[in-house]
């Protein structure tokens, strides 16, 4: 398997980082439209920063599939959204309880919570009245990602589910299945539907769907494993968040079940499969093949 060099990973994330906010901020309503508050509050988090790892995502996927550009950049931002709208309740005291958010104070610590609350709200709100508005892509294809992505936001193995879990299973004993749950929930799922999105909205036929959605359950699950190792190994400098938290409040992570040396093993066992998975693909995968070996080697 041939992997793109980590420089050219870098500006093609570089490159895809910059069209993604200039789509984010063509998305949001303007700071100063009434009520300002909440527009302020918005763009506050969704502007703080962030590699923007879900919409490239999604766009890369789609692009092996010929997929349309533009929707594939509409569709990722939409899924930013989300994304930002999760960071904001996850750091909220009831929940995880973090002043500080991509190095930055969090968005209840600079708006108040009723603020933060409302503003995730209006996010996840926006993100579906995105996806929704007619486009190039088909209807059957919009609203099949709107069915999965809802899902993977939900209950059931999705993003509330693995919270849930999370905050249940913290100062508790926590075994390697519940583990793999709250992961594979909390933030795997919402890797795997974003390269499945970007693949529906390309039409993929079921054999491609399959790869990119084996690839996106294994990217996701090495991608917490990273940032399981990170609170331990990083800094909040670096990390643009409260460093080494998990291992103050007894949260179920990787390296307190499983050390940091088979930790590191298993994530680069799970990019190793991920990658595999898109070899048919040829050249065509690279970019994705070097997003996986890159979420395992970054240190922030």
């Amino acid at each position: 398997m041939t992997v793109t060099s980590p420089e050219m990973i870098h500006r093609r994330l570089e490159d895809m980082r910059v069209r993604v906010d200039e789509e984010l901020d063509r998305l949001l309503p303007p700071a100063e439209h009434f009520p300002p508050s909440i527009h302020q509050a918005m763009r506050y988090s969704v502007f703080a920063g962030g590699k923007r790892l879900r919409p490239i995502l999604c766009a890369e996927s789609g692009r092996l599939f010929q997929g349309d550009a533009d929707e594939l950049l509409r569709l990722g931002s939409a899924l930013e959204l989300v994304h930002t709208y999760s960071l904001i309740h996850d750091d909220l005291p009831a929940l995880d309880n973090d002043d500080l958010r991509r190095g930055k104070p969090s968005c209840h610590r600079a708006f108040g919570e009723a603020t933060a609350i409302l503003a995730g709200d209006a996010l996840l709100t926006l993100a579906f009245e995105s996806i929704a508005t007619p486009g190039s892509t088909c209807d059957a294809c919009r609203l099949r990602v709107i069915q999965e992505l809802a899902h993977a936001i939900g209950t059931e193995a999705g993003m509330v589910g693995g919270q849930v879990m999370d905050l249940e299973t913290t100062g508790r004993p926590t075994d390697a299945r519940t583990l793999d749950y709250i992961h594979s929930a909390k933030t795997g799922a919402f890797i795997r539907v974003a390269v499945r999105c970007g693949a529906l909205v390309a039409q993929a036929d079921e054999d491609g769907l399959a790869r990119v959605t084996s690839y996106g359950e294994k990217v996701g699950l090495a991608f917490q494993i990273a940032d399981d190792l990170l609170d331990v190994l990083g800094t909040s400098e670096a990390l643009g968040k409260t460093a080494g938290k998990d291992r103050e409040q007894h949260k179920a992570t990787y390296p307190a079940l499983h050390g940091i040396a088979e930790s590191r093993r298993i994530a680069a066992r799970l990019v190793e499969e991920a990658c595999a998975a898109l070899e048919p693909y040829g050249e065509c995968a690279q970019t994705l093949q070097g997003i996986a070996q890159f979420l395992i080697a970054r240190t922030s």
